[in-house]
């Protein structure tokens, strides 16, 4: 009896490991979030494009939704002919979802901050609780205002040095691409201060506005800035705000180790929800797409790993950094008007949208719609080192830290600085001090400073899209004797 009894522990080891030989893991536990999140870019997308950049319906299935066209989401619901989206133009307002596709998702345009997104239990009864903004812009007239503050460019010969041909030849590689994965809708090239080439797809023009993903992180950090070189904000200090879930003793949690230095070069250490495959289910894509308030999920990660010694890419690593922007200038009104009175209206960015979350929280790593020039704008005043008309928008301390390559990534090639991306160590082809923001669907705004340039690449890229915008930097270089 004892002997039979010992051979119970191994017959039950046995068992275990031929049943689990048998069983794996095939279901998508996440997939209700995902159907969600599709409903809610669709949502997005269609809301901007026909509200935020004026394009017709037909542009906006053909263009603005090839995205969805990728793998991860298969396909838009519905179709141009119908199906179950709704678009309400009186209200500026757009339902995806039904029966069929899911959680009914909607958004509106809201004056002054783009489309919102609204969450599934929000009807369009509920769109004047969103949040908008009502701020004047500075009385001048853009047509008949000289560039860069204003959209007046004039024609001027290209300088000697400048070959016009390679130049075209640059501009045609952007455009003409091999696969239709990638569509360029606008270049600008902006040396020495001067627009030397300006081109745009059909169906876009200088004034259209589109979506900057992540380049919006760029502007952002630049925010920041503002606040570090008035003393409001320092580098090196803990974020400052509490975590969830809040500890019964606060002041212990581990997380108040990470640094706004830590959460700017993506290196925070906490729990990975917007990469190995879950930017569409969890994480800020909930925030993004489907009416989550961006701030409480951000602070809901723990820390996996001591900060500042991994590299992880993450919107809510951005998103950190924007609520201790908002909480160091801690009146609701100065942090809503403070992307336009600090930096946009300084630097001529009068098209330029800063979205938010519908608890008016700016998702600044992503949801800011604008057009070409003003991007490039943007790229000038860091040509410039920090300068705009003689006044110093940030200082040429803080242009240095987005260009010096974050610790994390010294053993990844030095890719990686504050908010923007640097040349990797494996380039040579192209001058090592050039920098670039990067938004999905290839949006660029790169900075060349020993050759007093600026290019800007808008992009309305789908599936494994792919346009590198080094090689970019190299062909019009190729351009300069």
């Amino acid at each position: 009896m004892k002997e039979w009894l010992k051979l119970i522990p191994i017959f039950l080891l046995l068992s275990a490991e031929h049943g689990a030989a048998q069983q794996q893991q095939h279901f998508d536990y996440f997939s209700g979030n995902r159907q969600m999140v599709r409903n809610g870019v669709q949502a997005i997308l269609t809301c901007n494009g026909l509200f935020t950049s004026h394009r017709t319906l037909e542009q906006v299935f053909q263009y603005e939704l090839a995205y969805l066209k990728s793998d991860r989401f298969g396909g838009t619901v519905g179709t141009i002919e119908g199906g179950e989206w709704v678009v309400d133009r009186e209200r500026k307002a757009v339902a995806i979802g039904g029966p069929r596709s899911g959680p009914t998702i909607r958004a509106a345009f809201r004056e002054g901050i783009g489309c919102v997104v609204m969450p599934p239990d929000q009807t369009f009864d509920d769109i004047d609780k969103l949040p908008e903004l009502n701020l004047p812009y500075p009385d001048f007239e853009p047509e008949s205002t000289a560039w860069p503050n204003g959209d007046l460019v004039p024609n001027k010969d290209l300088p000697g040095y400048i070959d016009a041909e390679n130049l075209q030849a640059a501009s045609d590689w952007a455009f003409d691409r091999p696969t239709s994965e990638q569509t360029t809708l606008s270049l600008i090239v902006v040396h020495k201060g001067s627009i030397i080439h300006e081109r745009y797809a059909q169906g876009v023009n200088k004034n259209t506005r589109t979506r900057t993903w992540s380049t919006a992180k760029s502007i952002a950090v630049t925010l920041i800035g503002i606040l570090v070189d008035q003393g409001k904000l320092a580098l090196d200090d803990p974020l400052g705000f509490t975590w969830n879930p809040e500890l019964q003793d606060p002041a212990s949690d581990p997380r108040n180790a990470i640094t706004l230095r830590h959460a700017l070069h993506m290196s925070s250490g906490l729990y990975p929800v917007d990469s190995f495959g879950m930017e569409y289910a969890t994480g800020s894509g909930l925030a993004y797409w489907a009416g989550e308030s961006s701030i409480e999920g951000m602070r809901d990660r723990g820390l996996v790993r001591p900060p500042g010694t991994f590299w992880d890419y993450e919107n809510y690593d951005t998103l950190l950094a924007v609520y201790a922007m908002k909480k160091a200038l801690q009146s609701d009104v100065t942090y809503q008007e403070f992307p336009r009175r600090a930096l946009l209206d300084k630097i001529g960015m009068r098209n330029t949208l800063v979205s938010a979350d519908r608890f008016y929280d700016f998702i600044l790593s992503s949801q800011v719609y604008t057009n070409a020039r003003d991007l490039a704008r943007f790229g000038l005043l860091y040509q410039q080192n920090g300068v705009w008309d003689d006044e110093r928008i940030i200082s040429e301390d803080w242009v240095n830290f987005v260009r010096t390559p974050a610790p994390s990534t010294a053993n990844r090639g030095n890719f990686y600085g504050g908010q923007w991306w640097l040349v990797p160590d494996d380039r040579s082809d192209i001058p090592k001090d050039a920098y670039t923001t990067a938004g999905n669907r290839g949006q660029f705004v790169i900075v060349v400073p020993s050759y007093d340039l600026v290019i800007v690449r808008r992009g309305l890229d789908w599936g494994r899209q792919g346009f590198d915008e080094w090689d970019l930097t190299r062909e019009v270089i190729t351009s300069f004797k």
